[in-house]
């Protein structure tokens, strides 16, 4: 039972094999005297084909970590190194397609703005970008080095080209960071120390030593622990209550993948519960461990296929379910290419893997008949790395309280924790405000100024790294030491809108430190959660052209909002605390205190001071009048498009909109704003109806052809780049030139609306907004 649940809780420690080179067997003492039917048995148990449960298994004794020898004549154990090989090409290959994409080979001149003094967000302040043409020289490093990956060729040489460069690229900014690309890095740091170029490999053509060689058992085990972390603890980071509640991804059961559940089987709020939370969290807890045996591995394959086939079109990352399709096949039994690919008829063995058997000794390995008084340091040190490792990445999940520095509403730098989808955030109100020290005049700033990213907003690591570079920008528009305040208003969860960080507090000179917890960062209200059932019903009882927004603030602050003009029948609502309402213009101010509730002025700005000894929260009630005059109009239109369809219109029509209404209206110059919007819906829903109605040759089309001018400009990018290096800059015109031939796109009408989702088109709607 002790041998079953050890094993059961590391299942990664081995890889089952169908090797002719096994561990020693564990020799058991026997005492003739006190049992006399031991040698019968241990005879029995060494018998050819009468193996342990465990070792039938696991293709190891619980014996074989009982002491530090035959733990490190277990992790060298001689493997089939096919899988491995086959994951080594995988890898490189999707790399080599990421590395133009989610990597931003294709658009380096937009991301990094050479020449211009933007705000970065690198780990480290002293990261700073190269010169964009050096730029691209080390995109092109990290591309050859995961082609060299995937070919087996200069295989350490490409490792290192690959990780080198991928990682400075991988800190420089932080804006990026997500669990799949950590991944990345982690797996090309891995495959340097492994000996991946042993099948299948322009290596072991130069190289007939390295050719089919038996690889340490440890590289599969590493490897195998790593996508077991994966799993599992993104499993056991859903057992959050959110998650588990259905709170975290709930906008996700709208998707047109979830339509036969939701519309057959399920309404949507199920299907998120069900399908989408309760699915999500039990095969991560348990795709690590389904993997491993025989029996459980089949439908597992199949069920984590279908999960990141899921994903792929659920989510935009990239090349992350192919690369975690591709870490499947290494919880089967080694050997699986060769026996795979020995099916194929034989005209085709010159193109595919090799099937042969005839595998060679490997100096990294450790073998039955040898003493373990031979092994050498590079055995130990592969035991110890992988003994290292594995309890590093089991432990980094949970290291937040030592860099409490970067602990948010969330725990840690997001990437490495695993916590994959567990956190959605909406936000309602960004201010930024300055202030010149000298003068005390004060002003503000539209919120993402000097940068392109967003995700500053949730972190505050970033913020202050934010707010230093934008003090030193406003000195160069003669604002003497300025200081710097944010008001960010962020929903996590579907929870009340509330501050993430102290409106009060100059953020350029705030106290920062990555081992000490922010003392700018405003708690998140747990205690209030459980109203976001309340908020469900409030939702559900308003119209469909009636808007609410959940505001949730503490004691002695202030929200100084305005009210769009648009905005009519605009109410605030108490539902808890007691808050006084200022209307600035009227100087005029109102108590309000639990379930009381006032109109407000549209046109004007309004202050709401929470004033009980307790978190206010209130809710804002509204209709954007001229969002429903104009839907209201753009709905007639569509009406009356339908009646002169069908002939049933008996009315004159004049000619301008007889045009649009019949879809000729290409060569129109339309100045109404009402038939701008009818005209941008009519064409979004014709590319819809378009979409649907393609063939999947036409989709395949469609895709080629978006994929060819992303490749194609990398290509053509990197090619102007690297002339610029050797030869120096050309003519300022023929620099021109070259860019807007490389920045060609397609054009054709159907592909105008690739990068809108169909079924997950964000609405435009009008808020409350400061």
């Amino acid at each position: 039972m002790k041998k079953d649940l050890l094993c059961f809780f590391f299942p990664f420690i081995i890889v089952k094999e169908a090797s002719l080179i096994d561990s020693t067997t564990c020799k058991k003492p026997s005492n003739k005297k006190k049992n006399p039917k031991g040698k019968i048995m241990m005879a029995a148990w060494n018998r050819s084909g009468d193996e342990s449960r465990m070792r039938k298994l696991f293709r190891f004794e619980l014996c074989d970590l009982s002491s530090w020898e035959r733990l490190l004549r277990l992790l060298n154990r001689p493997t089939d190194p096919a899988s491995l090989g086959m994951f080594r090409f995988l890898f490189g290959m999707l790399m080599v397609i990421d590395i133009p994409q989610e990597r931003g080979m294709s658009s380096l001149d937009y991301k990094y703005l050479d020449g211009m003094d933007v705000c970065r967000f690198p780990l480290f302040n002293f990261l700073k970008p190269l010169p964009m043409d050096w730029m691209y020289l080390l995109y092109v490093v990290m591309l050859f080095g995961a082609l060299g990956i995937m070919l087996g060729c200069l295989y350490r040489i490409s490792c290192l080209m690959f990780i080198s460069t991928y990682w400075y690229v991988f800190f420089l900014d932080k804006t990026t960071w997500n669990n799949h690309s950590y991944l990345y890095g982690l797996i090309g740091f891995q495959l340097t120390i492994m000996d991946a170029n042993r099948y299948w490999s322009i290596d072991g053509l130069l190289n007939l030593k390295k050719k089919n060689a038996h690889v340490p058992l440890w590289n599969y085990t590493v490897l195998r622990a790593q996508i077991f972390i994966v799993y599992f603890i993104a499993g056991v980071k859903k057992l959050d209550g959110d998650w588990v509640g259905g709170y975290s991804m709930n906008y996700l059961s709208q998707h047109w993948l979830f339509d036969p559940l939701g519309k057959l089987i399920f309404t949507d709020e199920m299907t998120s519960l069900i399908v989408v939370h309760g699915g999500g969290l039990i095969l991560d807890l348990t795709a690590g461990y389904l993997l491993f045996f025989d029996a459980t591995r089949p439908i597992s394959i199949v069920f984590v296929t279908y999960f990141h086939c899921m994903n792929s079109q659920l989510f935009s990352i990239g090349m992350f379910p192919y690369a975690m399709l591709a870490t499947s096949p290494l919880f089967c039994y080694p050997d699986w290419p060769r026996r795979l690919f020995a099916k194929f008829p034989i005209c085709l063995s010159g193109v595919l893997p090799p099937v042969m058997t005839n595998l060679q000794t490997s100096v990294s390995c450790l073998y039955p008949e040898v003493e373990l008084k031979a092994k050498g340091l590079r055995h130990k040190l592969g035991a110890v790395f992988t003994i290292i490792y594995i309890a590093e990445q089991f432990f980094l999940p949970y290291s937040h309280f030592i860099t409490q520095g970067y602990n948010n509403w969330t725990n840690g730098l997001y990437g490495y924790s695993w916590d994959m989808m567990v956190h959605s955030r909406s936000h309602q109100h960004v201010k930024i405000t300055y202030r010149d020290t000298k003068t005390g005049d004060i002003g503000y700033l539209n919120p993402g100024v000097f940068t392109q990213s967003r995700r500053w907003k949730d972190h505050g690591d970033m913020l202050k790294q934010y707010a230093v570079c934008l003090s030193h920008q406003l000195t160069k528009y003669n604002i003497s030491e300025p200081e710097v305040y944010f008001d960010i208003w962020v929903s996590i969860n579907e929870r009340f809108q509330q501050r993430i960080f102290d409106p009060r507090v100059d953020i350029v000179k705030a106290d920062w430190s990555p081992f000490k917890s922010n003392p700018w960062l405003m708690p998140l209200l747990v205690d209030l959660s459980p109203w976001r059932a309340k908020f469900s019903e409030v939702e559900n009882a308003l119209d469909n052209q009636t808007e609410v927004v959940f505001i949730a603030d503490f004691p002695g602050l202030c929200l100084e909002n305005f009210v769009s003009e648009d905005l009519g029948n605009t109410s605030l609502h108490v539902l808890q605390g007691e808050v006084n309402v200022e209307i600035v213009m009227e100087k005029k101010n109102y108590t309000l205190k639990k379930d009381e509730k006032m109109q407000l002025p549209a046109g004007e700005y309004h202050k709401v001071y929470t004033i009980s000894q307790e978190p206010s929260c209130y809710m804002y009630i509204y209709v954007n009048t001229t969002d429903v005059a104009v839907e209201k109009k753009v709905a007639k239109l569509f009406e009356l498009q339908e009646q002169v369809r069908n002939g049933t219109e008996t009315e004159p029509i004049p000619p301008e909109l007889q045009n649009i209404l019949n879809g000729t209206n290409g060569d129109i110059n339309v100045t109404d704003p009402i038939l701008r919007v009818f005209l941008r819906r009519q064409r979004r829903m014709e590319e819809v109806q378009k979409r649907r109605n393609a063939t999947i040759l036409e989709k395949l089309y469609r895709f080629s052809i978006k994929k060819y001018y992303l490749f194609r400009r990398s290509f053509l990018m990197t090619a102007i780049a690297m002339r610029n290096l050797v030869f120096g800059l050309p003519p300022m015109e023929q620099l021109t030139q070259e860019i807007a031939y490389a920045n060609l796109k397609y054009t054709d009408e159907q592909a105008q609306g690739e990068t809108q989702n169909v079924n997950m088109q964000k609405t435009e709607t009008s808020h409350v907004e400061l």
